[in-house]
């Protein structure tokens, strides 16, 4: 049997779209199932809306997402558990698709997400809607809206950390992938953009930079991520706010996103197109130390990378592993070789300026 999670809080208008199309997509994949809706301190009609579609509702006071989660995982029934975020809708295909990868041997795995291009939001936001489909099944890894696991994988791992009030499901897939093959279906889910629209640009920018500052207390602080994650008031979720404040501060999150892909793709342009005496190459330049400055994260992830190797329990797993460890080590350092040159330099013509005056 399958059992499907979904935590809520305050979801009474996305939940009865997300529970029709959980029922649809395992009726059509001819499954025996039930749905298990973790009712977390909400204040409105989250758990009527829930019985109301035929799921079994369970009341907790978490307020924070893993542990909901692994409420709704420990009561589970089924021999094979879906969690699926409240404001997404899953379809029979990738549902059909994920089971057959579990019956194929994967311990688990997770879907990649799509926004509805009707939905409004900033055009930063876009582009992250985009490579949130692309990314995911290009490395194999995806965390977030749809994750499914074996309950034996699920009682191995320990479930969602619960000490992460962010983050937690990337932390769960990479114990996945530990104990097991991890599956990313090629068809994504429907999801939400609620929280691209309700937080700025800006607002995402500071929080990456206090994450690279001091991810521990990043991840296991409440308050950086309680408006992102944690925001009770659902009434203006489809509203994408327009004052010039925000205006200005998703105009500069577009910026760093262009910024951050001509860095990804600049590979592809030689340097010869773009000599270093014209405006053309000063600009490729500038971007260039900019986003190496942001690769010198690759090799904290590295140290995370190789943590995660020595508790592998597979030969795959391995391989995955050193391949990622040796790509983050390789770029990491050309990063960090970019970035010594380009402070070097800076101080040097700061030196010879002082020096004349």
């Amino acid at each position: 049997m399958i059992s499907f999670v979904v935590p809520a809080h305050n979801e009474q208008v996305c939940l009865p779209g997300t529970l029709r199309a959980i029922h649809d997509s395992a009726r059509a994949c001819n499954q025996e199932y039930e749905i298990i809706v973790v009712d977390d301190a909400s204040t409105d009609a989250t758990a009527e809306m829930a019985r109301t579609h035929e799921a079994r509702v369970i009341s907790v006071h978490h307020r924070q997402i893993a542990a909901t989660r692994n409420s709704g995982g420990r009561a589970a029934k089924g021999d094979r558990i879906f969690f699926v975020d409240a404001d997404t809708t899953i379809n029979p295909r990738t549902l059909c698709e994920a089971l057959r990868a579990i019956d194929g041997g994967a311990a688990g795995g997770g879907g990649a997400v799509w926004i509805d291009w009707r939905e409004p939001l900033p055009l930063y936001g876009r582009i992250i809607a985009v490579l949130a489909v692309i990314f995911p099944k290009l490395i194999g890894f995806t965390g977030g809206a749809f994750m499914f696991c074996t309950r034996a994988a699920f009682q191995a791992t320990g479930g969602f950390d619960e000490r992460l009030y962010w983050s937690e499901e990337g932390k769960f897939a990479m114990a996945l992938r530990r104990e097991g093959r991890f599956y990313v279906p090629w068809r994504p889910v429907l999801t939400s953009g609620r929280r691209l629209r309700k937080t700025s640009g800006g607002a995402l920018l500071v929080g990456a930079v206090r994450m690279l500052a001091s991810p521990v207390k990043f991840l296991t602080d409440r308050q950086p991520v309680q408006k992102i994650w944690y925001d009770s008031n659902r009434a203006t979720d489809h509203i994408l706010p327009n004052t010039w404040a925000v205006r200005i501060s998703n105009a500069i999150a577009l910026l760093f996103m262009l910024v951050m892909l001509s860095g990804l793709l600049g590979h592809l342009v030689p340097w010869e197109w773009t000599p270093r005496e014209r405006l053309s190459g000063r600009i490729r330049l500038g971007m260039a130390i900019f986003c190496c400055h942001i690769g010198l994260v690759l090799g904290p992830l590295a140290l995370l990378l190789l943590v995660n190797l020595l508790r592998q329990k597979r030969w795959t797993g391995v391989f995955q592993s050193v391949v990622w460890i040796a790509f983050c080590i390789w770029q990491g350092f050309g990063a960090v070789r970019v970035v010594v040159w380009a402070w070097s330099a800076f101080g040097a013509w700061v030196m010879n300026g002082l020096s004349a005056t």
